[in-house]
This record gives C-alpha cells, structure tokens and sequence, in this order.
C-alpha cells in the first residue's frame, strides 16, 4: 500500500486469518485492510475440533474482534471462508446456525463457502454438490451474501489442499529420524 511500493488501495488488499483475535485488533490499527476470516463452523465445540485456534479465541471474542475490526476497515463486511466438509458441518442446520451466529453477534458479512478437496491421507469427504447448493441458498435467503468457490484441478487431484497428500519426501528425513530414534534406544539398552 506504500506509495514507494505498489501504492495499492486498502480496499484492494485482503488479509486472511484464523481468528487471531489481538493480531486482527493489531492490523485494525497498523493497517486496516480487507478481511477475511476462517470460520468453518458456527459452535465452539466443532470450531474446537476443527481449528483448535478456537480454543484460545472463541467465537465470542472472534465476533467482537470483527465488530471492532469493522470500525477502521474499508469495507462494511467481513469476508468469512467456509470449508465445507461433507457430512461435518455441510448440513442446512449448520447454515442455520451460521445465520444466527452472525446475526446474534451484528456482524455484517459475506460468505465464500469452499468445498473440500479430499485427497488420499484425509478421512474428510467432499460434500455433496446439491448440498452445497442448498446451503448457500439457506444463507442468500437469509441474506447473506454467499458465493460458492469453484473447483478447479480437482480432477487431476491438483485442487487446493490435494497436492500436499501427494508430497514425497525426497530428502529422506522421515526415514533418517527414525534410524536416529533406534539408535538412540539402542545405546539407552546398552547402559
């Protein structure tokens, strides 16, 4: 945003976080640009789960943070991402209970929901495209402006997150770290 830099507008930039609740009271004064928030559920309990992150900013202090956020920013919305994982937190009552968690604590927001990518280490599923369909609709009828993002790669398991599950490990580190750890036993055996 410098001007001996790009000299990018505020509006133009966007910042993505877990919900660091004192990193985003920190950015709202440093430099309040865009932001975008993963949320991924509506309830401490599955947040929990899901970004253990929650455990130390709930989404109490979350809302607050983004209503103090919103003061200084240059938009009137928080973007909040929403990774859609089948049969975790894909369902019309997990779209009601977003509704009501951003309307209870007076966010004004929009959604990007993202549907999961799996891929070949993940128990986690792909939800259902109808059912995708159905939830955005459940919050643009509340609403709340929604936007499904598109897939792209997934067929050729390139989609985001799915090249990850593919990594080798061409340095061989893994493989040298468990020869250390017998060794290691070996000479605690020894004396």
């Amino acid at each position: 945003m410098d001007d001996n830099g790009y000299g990018l507008s505020r509006r133009r930039v966007t910042v993505s976080t877990s919900g660091l609740v004192r990193q985003m009271d920190k950015l709202a004064e440093a430099a309040p640009v865009a932001l975008a928030v993963s949320l991924h559920a509506a309830t401490d309990e599955l947040r929990d789960k899901l970004m253990p992150v929650n455990r130390k900013h709930p989404l109490a202090d979350l809302m607050a943070a983004c209503r103090r956020y919103l003061k200084v920013a240059p938009r009137d919305f928080i973007t909040f991402e929403y990774v859609m994982l089948g049969g975790i937190n894909d369902s019309l009552e997990d779209a009601d209970r977003l509704v009501r968690l951003v309307r209870d604590e007076q966010v004004p927001c929009k959604f990007n929901l993202i549907p999961f990518n799996p891929f070949t280490q993940s128990d986690l599923k792909k939800p259902e495209r109808e059912q995708v369909l159905a939830f955005c609709r459940r919050l643009n009828e509340a609403g709340i402006v929604t936007t499904v993002r598109k897939t792209r790669g997934d067929d050729i398991d390139a989609a985001c997150g799915q090249l990850a599950g593919e990594v080798r490990d061409r340095t061989r580190r893994a493989e040298r770290l468990v020869l250390q750890k017998a060794e290691a036993a070996e000479l605690l055996q020894r004396g």
